[in-house]
C-alpha cells in the first residue's frame, strides 16, 4: 500500500530598497535604526578592496559609526577587506574567509553580514551568508552603477565553478539594500559606463518611455552628471523589484526575460579571462540580440539603428575579439543546460516589449557578429 503525506505553505518575503547619502556619517541614523533590535544584534562587515583603496577613510568611518550608535548593534570584529571583481567569485579563499568568519565571531542568524563593494563581491558574500547557520541575514551596500541598479536589487547569490558563471549558489533575498550615491564619485569610467548596459536592457524589454528618456539624456549621463543617473538607478532598480514580484522570482522555470542579451556576455566574460566587465559584455550581447531580433525580421532597421547608436554613444564598443563564433555558441549550449534543458532567450519585438523563443539560428547568429562588428567600426545613420 503506498501512502502520499503532503504539505503546503509559503513564505513571505520582504525587503527594503533604500536610498541615501554618506550611510556612515555620524549624523545619518539610517542603518542604526535598520539594525536596531530588543537584543542588539552583532554585525559584519565586508569590503570590496577597490571600494577600500578609494574611501581610505571608509574602514575608520565605520569604527565611528559604531560608536556613535552602539546603542543599536555590535560591531564584533574589524572590517573585512577582500579582493573585489570576478576574482573574489572565481577565487574560494575569500568565499571561504567569510564563512571562517561566521565561526570566529559567533555570528549567528540574529547577526548582519554587511558587504560594500560591486556586484560580484554582494554575490559571493551573500552566498557565503546563505549557507551559514542556513543563512544569516545579509544587507548589502552597493557601490556601482551596476550594483546599485541590477545585481544588488536581486535575490540571487553566488559563485563561479568549473569555469561557468554563478554556478553555485543560492536565492536569498537580502535583509536590506542601501544605495549610497557619494560611492558612485570615484568610479573608473569604465565602471561608471558599465552599469548602463542594465539599465538599456530592462529598457529594451520592458518600458520604451525608459528607453527614450535615455536617448535623450545620453550626453549627461555619458559626463558624468550624478542627478541623470539618480534617476536610472532608481527607475532601473524599481522595474528590476518589479519582476522578482512576479510569478517566477525564483527562476524555477526556464522564463528569465532580464537575461536579454546575457547569453552572450556570460561567455565573453569567461574567454576574456574576465578581462571584460560584466557590463560591457551585456553591451555588446544586448547589441547581438538586438542584431539576431532585425534579422529574423522582428524589428525594423530605425529600431536596430536607435539600440546600437544609443550603446555607442554611452561610449561601449560593440564588438571584441571574444564575440568570437564558433565558441560563442558554445555559450549557448552552457545556457541551454542553467535553464534545466529548456532554451528560453528573449529577443526584442519592438523597443520596449521584449518576446520569448526557444530556439536560435546558428547560421543567423554568426551573420549578427558580422553586422555587429561593421556597427563598430561605422558611424550609424538611420533610414
Amino acid at each position: 500500500m503506498n501512502k502520499i503525506i503532503e504539505q503546503t505553505f509559503s513564505v513571505p518575503f520582504r525587503y527594503q530598497v533604500c536610498f541615501t547619502e554618506s550611510v556612515f556619517g555620524e549624523g545619518n541614523p539610517f542603518l542604526a535604526q535598520l539594525l536596531k533590535a530588543e537584543k542588539k544584534p552583532k554585525a559584519f562587515f565586508v569590503i570590496d578592496s577597490g571600494v577600500a583603496d578609494a574611501h581610505p577613510a571608509l574602514v575608520n568611518a565605520i569604527k565611528a559609526y559604531a560608536k556613535t550608535y552602539e546603542d543599536s548593534f555590535i560591531l564584533c570584529a574589524e572590517p573585512l577587506i577582500l579582493p573585489g571583481g570576478e576574482i573574489s567569485k572565481n577565487d574560494e579563499t575569500s568565499f571561504k574567509k567569510v564563512v571562517d568568519a561566521t565561526h570566529i565571531h559567533g555570528i549567528d542568524r540574529h547577526s548582519y553580514i554587511i558587504a560594500i563593494g560591486g556586484g560580484a563581491v554582494l554575490d559571493m558574500v551573500g552566498f557565503a551568508a546563505a549557507i551559514s547557520h542556513r543563512g544569516v541575514r545579509h544587507i548589502r551596500i552597493p557601490t556601482t552603477v551596476l550594483s546599485q541598479n541590477d545585481s544588488g536589487m536581486g535575490v540571487k547569490n553566488g559563485i563561479n565553478a568549473y569555469g561557468k558563471k554563478n554556478y553555485l549558489g543560492t536565492f536569498a533575498p537580502p535583509f536590506a539594500v542601501i544605495n549610497d550615491s557619494e560611492f558612485l564619485k570615484t568610479l573608473e569610467d569604465r565602471d561608471w559606463r558599465s552599469g548602463m548596459s542594465e539599465a538599456i536592457k530592462v529598457a529594451l524589454i520592458k518600458d520604451e518611455d525608459f528607453f527614450c528618456w535615455m536617448e535623450q539624456h545620453v550626453d549627461q549621463l555619458s559626463a558624468r552628471e550624478m542627478e541623470p543617473m539618480k534617476t536610472l538607478i532608481i527607475r532601473c532598480a524599481q522595474m528590476h523589484l518589479d519582476h522578482i514580484a512576479g510569478k517566477d522570482p525564483f527562476e524555477s522555470g526556464s522564463s528569465r526575460p532580464l537575461d536579454f542579451g546575457h547569453w552572450a556576455a556570460h561567455k565573453m566574460e569567461h574567454l576574456s579571462g574576465y578581462r571584460i566587465r560584466h557590463g560591457e559584455a551585456v553591451a555588446i550581447g544586448i547589441g547581438l540580440d538586438t542584431t539576431y531580433s532585425y534579422l529574423k525580421g522582428m524589428i525594423t532597421h530605425k529600431e536596430l539603428i536607435r539600440v546600437v547608436t544609443l550603446i555607442k554613444s554611452l561610449g561601449f564598443a560593440l564588438y571584441v575579439p571574444e564575440l568570437n563564433g564558433e565558441a560563442l555558441l558554445k555559450g549557448l549550449g552552457e545556457f541551454r543546460e542553467h535553464l534545466g534543458g529548456e532554451l528560453t532567450i528573449t529577443l526584442l519585438e519592438k523597443i520596449g516589449r521584449g518576446v520569448e523563443v526557444h530556439e536560435m539560428d546558428n547560421k543567423l547568429i554568426l551573420k549578427a557578429i558580422d553586422q555587429l562588428k561593421a556597427f563598430h567600426q561605422e558611424t550609424l545613420v538611420e533610414n
